[in-house]
C-alpha cells in the first residue's frame, strides 16, 4: 500500500474495536501484516455503522411509544448490568398508587395485592405565604417515577438521608421526558407529583394468614422535604440537597426492595398501568417455583384501579371485556421488550411460569458464600 492507500486507525471508533488495535499495535506485527490487521478493524467498523444507520432509520419510522420499547429492548440485549439496576418499595410496587388524577376531595386511596395493603392519604403544605394548601393524591407514572428514583438513592447511598441530583430537570430527562415548561409541561407535572408525594400519609401493611401475624406501619415517606415551587412554571427549580426518609419507611424499604431494571422503566414511563404490571410480573415470575394460573378476575381487582374512601367509587373499567383487552394490549408491549418472559393470555386469563434474573434483564445476586 502507498501511503496515500494505508488505512486509517482514526477511522476505528467503538471501544472494543480500539482496544484490538492497541493489542495488534503492542504485537510488533511487520507493516503489511499491521495495515491488514487496521483494514480488517476499519471494515469492521463500516458495518457496525451500516447497521446502526438502518436501525436509526427504523426507529424513526416508529410510533413515539414504539420507539421508546424497541430502544429499551436494545439497550437489554447486552443483559443486566449493575449500573441499571434500581430498587423500589416491593408494596408500593405491588400495591400501587392512583392511576390518574382525582378531584382534590378525594383524600384517601385503598389497594391491595395478595398479602400486601396500602392506604395513601392525601396531605396538606405550607405555603410562603403561610398558609396550608390541600394537596392531591400521588398518581400517575411521574409520582412512580420519582419514588423508583428516591427508594433507589437510599438503597444505593444504604441511608435514609440521600444526596440527589440538583435540579428536577435533570432527572426528568435520564427517564426520557422533555423538560418543556408551561401549564401543560413536564416541569409543572412532577413538581406537582413532588409535592403530592412529600404532603401524603401513608399506612403499610403486610399478614400472614397460616402464622396468624400481620404488621401495620403508618408513616410519612419523607421526614423532611422542603419543597414549595414557583409559580413560574418556566422558572428553574432546584431541589434540596438531601432528602430524608422517615426512619420507619426506610426500614420497611430496605426489607422489601424490588430489584427492577431502568431500561425497563423507561419503555413504560408513559404508561403507570404498564409499569405496575412490569413490576407486578418481576416480582411473581421471579419468585414462582412453579407456573400458575392466574384470573381474569383476579387481574382486574389488582390492575383496574383500587378503591377511593372519599367518594366511595372503584376506579378502573365497568366492563370486564375492556379491560382483558387493555391488558392484552399492555402486556403485549411489556412482552415486546422482554420476549423471553414466560407468560401467556388464557381463555381464563394468563398463566405464568417462574423466570430467572437474566430473562428479566436483573443482575444475579452476588454470592455470599466463600470460595
Amino acid at each position: 500500500m502507498t501511503e496515500q492507500t494505508k488505512p486509517a486507525p482514526s477511522l476505528i471508533r467503538d471501544a472494543d474495536l480500539k482496544q484490538e488495535l492497541v493489542r495488534h499495535q503492542r504485537r510488533n506485527l511487520a507493516p503489511r501484516m499491521y495495515e491488514l490487521e487496521v483494514q480488517l478493524l476499519i471494515e469492521e467498523q463500516a458495518k457496525r455503522d451500516d447497521a446502526k444507520a438502518i436501525r436509526s432509520a427504523e426507529l424513526e419510522a416508529m410510533s413515539r411509544g414504539a420507539r421508546r420499547r424497541a430502544k429499551s429492548k436494545d439497550a437489554l440485549e447486552v443483559g443486566g448490568q449493575r449500573e441499571d439496576l434500581r430498587h423500589i418499595h416491593s408494596v408500593l410496587a405491588l400495591c400501587g398508587l392512583p392511576y390518574s388524577r382525582q378531584p382534590i376531595e378525594e383524600r384517601e386511596y385503598r389497594s391491595k395485592q395478595g398479602n400486601m395493603r396500602l392506604i395513601v392519604n392525601a396531605g396538606e403544605l405550607l405555603s410562603p405565604e403561610g398558609e396550608f394548601v390541600k394537596q392531591p393524591l400521588p398518581y400517575g407514572s411521574r409520582a412512580r417515577l420519582l419514588l423508583l428514583h428516591l427508594c433507589s438513592e437510599a438503597i444505593r447511598q444504604q441511608s435514609p438521608t440521600i444526596n440527589i441530583d440538583d435540579s428536577l430537570t435533570a432527572f426528568i430527562k435520564k427517564m426520557g421526558f422533555d423538560a418543556n415548561g408551561g401549564p401543560r409541561g413536564n416541569l409543572t407535572a412532577f413538581k406537582q407529583q413532588v409535592n403530592a408525594l412529600a404532603a401524603c400519609k401513608m399506612t403499610i401493611g403486610t399478614f400472614d394468614e397460616r402464622g396468624g401475624r400481620a404488621k401495620t406501619v403508618n408513616t410519612a415517606p419523607f421526614a423532611s422535604l422542603d419543597v414549595w415551587f414557583p409559580t413560574n412554571p418556566d422558572q428553574q427549580m432546584l431541589w434540596p440537597s438531601t432528602i430524608t426518609f422517615s426512619r420507619e419507611f426506610y426500614d420497611t424499604l430496605a426489607k422489601h426492595a424490588l430489584p427492577v431494571n431502568v431500561h425497563a422503566i423507561r419503555a413504560f414511563s408513559d404508561s403507570p398501568r404498564k409499569i405496575d404490571i412490569y413490576y407486578w410480573l418481576s416480582h411473581r415470575s421471579y419468585s414462582l417455583t412453579e407456573p400458575i394460573a392466574i384470573s381474569w378476575a383476579s387481574l382486574k381487582e389488582q390492575f383496574g384501579e383500587g378503591h377511593f374512601v372519599t367518594s366511595g367509587k372503584t376506579g378502573g373499567y365497568t366492563r370486564d371485556r375492556d379491560f382483558r383487552a387493555k391488558f392484552k394490549e399492555e402486556l403485549a408491549h411489556i412482552c415486546e421488550v422482554f420476549p423471553k418472559l414466560p407468560v401467556s393470555v388464557t381463555e381464563t386469563g394468563i398463566r405464568l411460569k417462574p423466570a430467572d434474573s437474566d430473562v428479566l434483564s436483573i443482575p444475579a445476586k452476588r454470592s455470599t458464600k466463600k470460595a
